[in-house]
């Protein structure tokens, strides 16, 4: 669609649909997708740690292999998308996704649970990049923003219910019934991948993940939503050992709150962004996802862990939308799979290398400490941030 009938459309007051029937099956393959790998994401270390004789290390084998390739999937898949188009690259991630999880039904040997993990960590980054690509050639770029904040909702809802359902299916009738489920939920949503698009015709240069890293552009907001991804992947990990035993149900419902605070957070973010563009977010988003860890720091008061995680869950939720929008509008369609691919390492690396880092340091310091240490660490991003709002104002 031409930017002229996009101006007459802005001048008539009319604004384009966003949910049509393609948008909708690719929430199908959204949902199956998230699903699948948030059903086992944890249950898997368990699968591993139950057989007598194993420990921590080799469940930390299990999830490490899975984010291996995970994030080496998400940079080689921008060219997959290039040359097999949407539809074989996301329906053959599906299939790496579900059908290996057939195999951990037959056995427990720690060979085949972290095969099996390598493999669906290349599925799932065969579906977030090629998915990524997809959704937002569906999406009218009148409405980008709220599209994508609506794509993440879809995401979203799977992932807070797949994570500690797994578990608790896991423990009340085995691993078995949740290997079938995570491949059954990856497999069925297959039949929605011939309604789609198989490819968006392409405007512009072909851009590859290697030119994308070197375009200032996509860098910087890449940079800043990393170095706030490092939040995430602490939150997730280290709050239930940073805040003392007598809180225990303190810690379920602040897990519960910064996903939930994120989610509304990123539907505002779409709604400010398609009306007022969305690099002015960043910086403000930034700076409460800082403010929100370093008053996480204070483990031992409900409610400033509480307060804290909330924060953090508003300022990571509005990155997350202002970020990726920002990055698809400096794109033409050709450079979709490579801004997908760019946002979702940070994504993956980010939390990866922030939970791992940060277990060094509270050895070090204790976990107070490295709480502020993380809030000082993400205000180095302010520079990338400052650096990309000023040079969005000159874009205009």
């Amino acid at each position: 669609m031409t930017s002229s009938v996009h101006r007459q459309r802005e001048a008539a007051g009319v604004r384009p649909r966003l949910v049509t029937p393609a948008l909708l099956l690719r929430f199908v393959t959204v949902i199956g997708s998230s699903a699948s790998f948030f059903l086992l994401l944890s249950v898997a270390p368990m699968y591993a740690q139950s057989v007598p004789g194993r420990g921590s290390d080799e469940a930390g084998l299990v999830t490490g292999s899975l984010m291996l390739t995970t994030v080496v999937g998400e940079l080689a898949a921008p060219w997959l998308v290039a040359r097999c188009g949407y539809r074989l690259t996301l329906g053959a991630g599906l299939l790496l996704l579900g059908a290996p999880a057939l195999v951990l039904t037959v056995s427990s040997s720690m060979v085949w649970i972290v095969a099996v993990c390598l493999v669906r960590g290349l599925g799932f980054a065969l579906t977030v990049v090629a998915g990524g690509a997809l959704t937002v050639s569906l999406i009218p770029p009148e409405r980008r923003g709220e599209g994508l904040a609506l794509t993440g909702i879809v995401a979203g809802v799977p992932s807070l219910v797949g994570l500690p359902l797994g578990a608790w299916f896991a423990a009340h009738t085995g691993y078995g019934p949740v290997c079938v489920a995570a491949a059954v939920f990856a497999l069925a949503a297959i039949v929605a991948v011939p309604g789609l698009p198989d490819r968006e015709p392409a405007s512009g240069p072909s851009l590859g993940v290697l030119a994308g890293a070197r375009t200032a552009g996509l860098v910087r907001p890449t940079a800043v939503f990393a170095v706030a991804a490092l939040g995430a992947g602490i939150v997730v990990t280290f709050l239930p050992l940073a805040v003392p035993s007598r809180y225990s149900a303190l810690v379920a419902a602040a897990l519960f709150v910064q996903p939930a605070a994120a989610t509304a957070a990123r539907w505002f973010a779409g709604r400010h962004s398609d009306r007022h563009g969305p690099a002015g977010l960043i910086v403000p988003a930034l700076l409460a996802s800082a403010v929100g860890i370093l008053v996480t720091a204070l483990a031992d008061v409900p409610v400033a862990v509480v307060t804290g995680v909330a924060v953090f869950g508003i300022g990571f939720g509005v990155l997350q939308n202002a970020t990726i929008t920002l990055m698809y509008s400096r794109v033409p369609s050709s450079g979709y799979g490579t801004v997908s691919a760019l946002w979702n390492f940070a994504y993956d690396a980010g939390m990866g290398v922030g939970a791992t880092g940060f277990g060094v340091v509270a050895g070090l310091t204790g976990y107070p400490w490295a709480f502020v240490l993380t809030a000082a660490l993400m205000l180095t991003a302010l520079g990338p941030a400052w650096s990309d709002r000023a040079a969005a104002r000159r874009e205009r």
